[in-house]
Order: C-alpha cells, then structure tokens, then sequence
C-alpha cells in the first residue's frame, strides 16, 4: 500500500469551502499559528474537536521562530523561587526529548565560574542540584579550568576557576511548529495562513462570542476594507496570538496585560566562533547571562531583553546598541578571536509576549526590568473567548491543555481524549543510504513523511543529489521541495525563513541557491519569471530590514 503524504490543506480550496458553507459550525476557531496556536489545535483534534487555525502570517512567523532556539527548564526561575515552573518545563522537556528526537537534541551547557564571580561554583552546584532532581536525571558536574579550556580553546583565560555543566536541549523552533501542526492535520484538523481575523462576531443580546470574521491577506489589497470578509460560526474563539493578544482580548475587556520584550540573536559561522556546546557567559555590562551555542551548522549569539515599542505587525528587527552589546560579551570572553560585525551571518529578533505582574504597566515608570519578569503563562476565559498568553516554548503542551479546558464551558460536544496531545508517526528509517544523525533529524522535523522526502524524485533540470547537505548546513534541498508541495508555502521567506532556516544561515539570505530555489518554485509552484522576481525582491527587502545589521 503506497504511504500517503500528510499534506497541509490547499489554501484556495479551504478558503472556497469556508467561504461556500457560511453556515458550517466549528467546535472551536483558534487565532495564531505559533507553538501555542499550534499545541491548541493538535490538543483539540486529539480529543475529538471540529478545530481551525488561522494565521494572518505565515506559521511560525513571529516569536515562535525568532526565539532563543532552546527548550529547556530555566535556570534562573530557581533562583527567582519559582520552582514550580521550573519543574513543568523541565518535565515536559525530557518528555519532548524522548518523543522527538533529531528534532529536540540534548546538549551540554557550560556556566563559567571565573574567580570572584557571582555566583560561584558551590551555590551554582546547589542550583544545579535542585535542577537535576526537578527533571528526574543526574548529569551535572564541575569541570576545571583546564577542561574547559579544551573544549573552548580560545576562551579568555583571565581569572577562570572552570565551569559548572548540566544539560538543556536545542530546537529548530519553527520546524517544531510544522511538525506540531502536520500531527494536527493527520488528525483532521485544519489549519492556513494568511487570513486575519479581524474582529469577533457576538451575540446580539448577551454579547456571547459566536463566531470570527476573517479576510484572506496573502495578496494583500491596498486597504484591509476592499478585501473580501468571511463569517465563521463556532462555539468558542481561543486568541493564541502571543504577543498581540490584548488586541483581540480587547474587544471582550478593556485590559492590557501582555509586555512585548524583545530579545535579539546574531549568527556567527562556525569556522568563525566553532563552538561543540553551549557556554553561559555572564554580560560585563548588567551581569546577564548571555549564551553562545552551536545551532544548525553555525554558532547562534543571544538574546538581550528590552521592552519592544515598535509596531508588531511589522518584524522586529535589531538595533545597534544590541550587536554593540552582543558583540562586547563577545571581544571580552573570545579576545583572540576578534569578532567584528564583518563576521556576522544574520541576526534575528524575536519579541515575547511576557505577562506583566502590573496590570497598569504602561502607566508606572517604575515597572519591573525586562528580566525580572516571570515567564508563565495565562488564561482568561471571558464570553467565549479564551485567551493564551505568555509562557515558554517548552511548557507549549501544558498551556493547550489548561486552554482548551476553560473553553469547555461553551463547548457543546465532549472530548474523546483528554491525555496530553503527544506527537505521532515517528519512524526510523533504517534502510535508507544516509548517515544516521541525520535521518534521526529528518524523522524529528517530518515524522511519517521523512520516507517521502527521500523517495522524491529530484528535479529534472537540477542535475545535482537534492538530499546533499547544503553547503555548512543540514539542510537539502529535498526538504525545499517538500515544503514547497506540501506545507502552505506562498512566499519565499516561508520557505527559506521557517521551512528551511537556510536564510538565517547562509549570507545574503542564502543568495548562492536562488537560482536553484527559482528552479524547484517554477516546478513545483508553477511561479513564472515575473512572479519568482516579485517574490525574490520582497524577500530580500526583508533580509535587509530584519535580518541583517541595522542601516
């Protein structure tokens, strides 16, 4: 029997039917196509539930893509005696580790312990000890100086007793969404991007949430109000749009309560700054811990923490004073290897939607830091609007539960499964003539469907292996293909900034594969010169304005 591929939904045909059957009910309509969006509608679909995502973006676009690449426990909630959320991100990350491997990979993290630093190697011991107890595993350890030295050579040896080991994990977090979302989909649910919603439609008389109006934004028109409006019925609206949030939650309550924070990354190559493990570097400036760690063939520097008063609907984007910042921890911990701005790849920021302690936040200047603040999520259920907010990338599982339990109230069928949504049709592919790291990082990002991608016949004008590892990176181009048939692709920087992170790693946004790229979106696609040359100018505007150093 031939496997069948799990295919994200045809846009036009899903935007025909909602628009063709006005009347058709859904259980629940859920707003963001991030890690919660996307945890929501997998948990959803599991327990029986008539789901639908929409994203006025791409999926993944914002946060969930641009974020620190790490699920992990946090240390530093210990030390802020939230021992509760450290202990749930901890659980779910070993559960995530066990369930997906080659997509969430352990890795080793160093935190420097220099002479007469805070804090110092018995209490960061302590810390650690309580860490490895919460996560149900035993693997820290105190490394001297001269063994730290060996697996960071070129690290500044000025006053360096050793460091204090333990583990984390790593992701590609915007794969993670996909795969989350391909699980969803297997499962019935649905999900498409490039539809906004614009507003709730409420009952007339108790001003009960009954439904969403949305509007298709992937041609978008010069005015949201020329374009075309669809009436969505369901019996419960769940806001997962992190960050903005307070704007659909304001239509049920005049609150605002998410805090955009934004945190900023620069991406070294590896023959630059090669790095076998994280290593926790304590910033000369405010003595945050900034981390430098080896991601997807290159070497990933980040984050920083500011408040983000820019436009959301627009990228976030890197200022000057933080590559300043991040290029100082830098020259002070790595001096021999003198990092310059000449040796930055790309740079990507992300912004967090942080739920403040101070409901009138805007209003007090005397607000908490930026890292004060605590990382847990929140749920509001109000009229039929369920909003998620806030929260790590790890506990994503945990905030789709607690969502979809206090939207039961108004949902009008029971659910079929209540245990916690895991991810299903991870294979080994045993028989396959390629190395096996990388076929565990295959099945990891595409579960049932990493057959596919190697049975895919490759392009007949390529003339090259398309599953050859692009040049630094673990990527091929099989996997653009893939996308590209497969996973709701409309624009370039859908393909080469969250199906592939090929623009993050590769300099100029990945110039050195457009022609090949333009050759698979011609096949696969059917995108002819004019519209390959609209779509390469856009994304390159968007390289240059958010990915690249500031102008």
């Amino acid at each position: 029997m031939t496997q069948q591929a799990i295919s994200f939904p045809n846009r036009n045909k899903l935007l025909q039917q909602l628009i063709k059957t006005p009347e058709q009910q859904w259980d629940m309509v859920i707003v963001g196509g991030g890690i919660v969006g996307a945890g929501i509608l997998h948990q959803a679909t599991q327990q029986g539930y008539k789901a639908l995502l929409v994203e006025q973006k791409d999926f993944a676009w914002g946060t969930s893509s641009r974020s620190s690449k790490m699920v992990h426990g946090g240390l530093r909630y210990i030390a802020q005696g939230d021992l509760k959320l450290t202990k749930q991100s901890l659980q779910a990350r070993e559960k995530l580790l066990a369930q997906a491997p080659g997509l969430i990979n352990r890795m080793g993290y160093y935190f420097l312990d220099r002479k007469w630093q805070f804090p110092g190697r018995y209490v960061m011991q302590c810390l650690l000890s309580v860490y490895d107890f919460l996560a149900d595993i035993s693997d820290h350890k105190y490394y001297n100086a001269k063994r730290v030295l060996e697996k960071f050579p070129t690290l500044n040896k000025d006053k360096l007793a050793g460091a204090n080991y333990y583990t984390d994990s790593t992701v590609d977090d915007a794969r993670l969404v996909m795969r989350v979302l391909q699980d969803a989909i297997s499962l019935g649910g649905q999900a498409i991007n490039y539809v906004k919603a614009t507003e709730l439609i409420k009952h007339k008389d108790n001003g009960q949430v009954i439904g969403i109006t949305l509007k298709d934004i992937a041609e978008q028109a010069t005015s949201d109000n020329e374009l075309p409006s669809i009436d969505i019925k369901c019996s419960v609206v769940i806001n997962a749009t992190g960050a903005w949030a307070d704007k659909l939650r304001s239509s049920v309550i005049n609150e605002q309560r998410v805090r955009p924070l934004r945190g900023s990354h620069l991406v070294i190559a590896k023959q630059k700054l090669p790095v076998q493990a994280a290593t926790i570097l304590l910033h000369p400036q405010d003595k945050r811990p900034v981390f430098v760690f080896p991601w997807e063939g290159a070497t990933v520097v980040g984050t920083t923490d500011l408040d983000h008063h820019e436009n959301l609907n627009h990228e976030a984007s890197i200022s000057d004073s933080e590559v300043d910042y991040l290029l100082l921890v830098l020259s002070k911990n790595f001096p021999t290897v003198n990092i310059t701005k000449a040796d930055i790849v790309s740079t990507f920021s992300g912004v967090r939607p942080v739920i403040s302690a101070d409901k009138h936040y805007k209003k007090n200047n005397k607000q908490k830091a930026p890292s004060k603040e605590r990382r847990d999520h929140t749920i509001w259920a109000e009229k039929g609007l369920v909003t998620a907010s806030g929260g790590k990338l790890t506990t994503f599982r945990l905030t789709a539960v607690e969502a979809i339990a206090a939207a039961t109230p108004w949902l009008k069928v029971k659910p079929r499964d209540q245990k916690e949504a895991e991810f299903i049709n991870n294979i080994e592919l045993s028989k396959a003539n390629q190395p096996k790291p990388w076929l565990k990082r295959l099945t990891g990002r595409y579960g049932a469907n990493a057959e596919l991608i190697l049975q895919q016949v490759n392009g007949k004008s390529l003339q090259i292996d398309e599953q050859e590892m692009i040049a630094s990176t673990q990527f091929c181009l099989a996997e653009c293909r893939w996308a590209l048939k497969h996973e709701a692709v409309v624009h370039l920087d859908d393909l080469l900034l969250r199906r592939t992170r090929l623009g993050l790693l590769l300099r100029n946004g990945a110039a050195e594969l457009f022609s090949l790229i333009e050759t698979i979106c011609q096949q696969e696609l059917g995108w002819d010169k004019v519209k390959w040359q609209n779509e390469l100018s856009r994304y390159q505007a968007i390289i240059r304005q958010h990915y690249a150093l500031p102008k």
